[in-house]
């Protein structure tokens, strides 16, 4: 990988490289796009089926469907030595620790098994090195994983070297602490997409989350606890983003995060809060979530700049925390442009009430 220029070629050799150790006939390297809520593929090496692509344009699936790539390698391997698994065409082994959709897979491409060794990047899961084997051929035991294991952190040593002329822009709209999406990207993607409502009419719907507890949590447990529920946190706003395609999942700074979703209708994304807020109350730290929503979908009256949707999401969230409430407050279903959110939103502001967030004083 070293003697690769850039990323595309590094995996690309990473993959086959690990196909010939393993005596494989598939690999694979993906990444885990963390503010999109999926695994993304960026090579496939070996013998191909016929939906397969060597360098796939976008071959992504929702996280949801792997959740060891958010639970269990969270839980078990970041901050320490991350272990690969075996799984089965005929179902689990000694080695396995999830089926399902994997399993459903090798079947429909005719493989035997799989081993999966998970990429680990400074400390946080990254991807997947993923090596499989034909019908027929020797099932993959405990020491191929092993084995793997060891390509995969070969593989995050290269990713690494490969990385470094990306990582100032990378950095630049991702928040280092959860690897969500930034203030920054949410400004960027939020302009755009209030474009193309203003032009095509698709629904923009945004959510602003306000973790509640994170102040009692560093004053009482410290910080490094503190830092701990922002990710636990961070990581469940990415399994919901990964229900609303193309969204972006981000934190805002402190305590607040936000969910931007562009084309689901506003009904599929309050679905989509009303279940964060539910796992965010199971959290073994903090004291759960005020969440609030505003939607072009929803008779909030006109939105012509990104300004108002987020004064609006803001106001809602705001009612929520007020009011103690464990499910989301929406914008306008209270009586449309006599709600009292989009009362509050398009109050006025008073001279001494200086812009409760950031984002009030955003210019446009």
């Amino acid at each position: 990988m070293a003697a690769e220029p850039d990323l595309p070629g590094g995996v690309a050799a990473a993959a086959e490289g690990a196909l010939r150790a393993l005596r494989g006939s598939f690999a694979a390297v993906s990444v885990w796009e963390r503010e999109r809520g999926r695994l993304r593929v960026l090579v496939n090496a070996g013998e191909l089926d016929e939906d397969e692509e060597r360098l796939p344009a976008d071959e992504s699936y929702p996280v949801h469907n792997f959740p060891e790539i958010a639970e269990f390698l969270h839980e078990e391997w970041v901050g320490g030595r991350p272990h690969a698994w075996v799984e089965r065409a005929d179902g689990p082994d000694e080695c396995a620790v999830y089926t399902g959709h994997r399993v459903a897979s090798l079947r429909r491409h005719r493989r035997s098994s799989c081993v999966i060794a998970p990429i680990v990047l400074h400390g946080r899961a990254w991807g997947e090195l993923y090596v499989a084997r034909p019908e027929g051929a020797p099932v993959f035991d405990r020491k191929d994983a092993d084995f793997a294991t060891v390509l995969a952190a070969v593989t995050a040593a290269g990713i690494v070297q490969t990385e470094r002329l990306e990582e100032v822009r990378r950095l630049a709209y991702t928040d280092p602490l959860t690897g969500l999406g930034n203030r920054r990207a949410v400004d960027a993607r939020l302009d755009e997409a209030v474009e193309r409502h203003l032009a095509e009419g698709v629904v923009v719907s945004l959510v602003v989350c306000d973790l509640n507890g994170l102040k009692r949590v560093n004053d009482t447990l410290g910080h490094a606890q503190g830092d701990r529920l922002l990710e636990r946190f961070g990581s469940l706003l990415s399994l919901c983003g990964a229900r609303l395609p193309g969204a972006l999942a981000a934190r805002l700074g402190g305590d607040e995060f936000c969910l931007l979703s562009v084309g689901p209708p506003a009904d599929e994304v309050v679905r989509a809060a009303e279940e964060l807020c539910l796992s965010a109350g199971r959290l073994e730290l903090g004291e759960g979530v005020a969440c609030g929503i505003a939607s072009t979908g929803d008779p909030i009256g006109e939105v012509r700049s990104a300004r108002r949707l987020f004064r609006l999401a803001d106001a809602a969230q705001y009612r929520a925390k007020a009011a103690g409430s464990r499910k989301p407050v929406v914008a306008g279903r209270d009586g449309g442009l006599a709600d009292p959110v989009v009362r509050l939103a398009d109050r006025p502001p008073r001279p001494a009430a200086a812009e409760r967030r950031r984002f009030r004083g955003r210019r446009g």
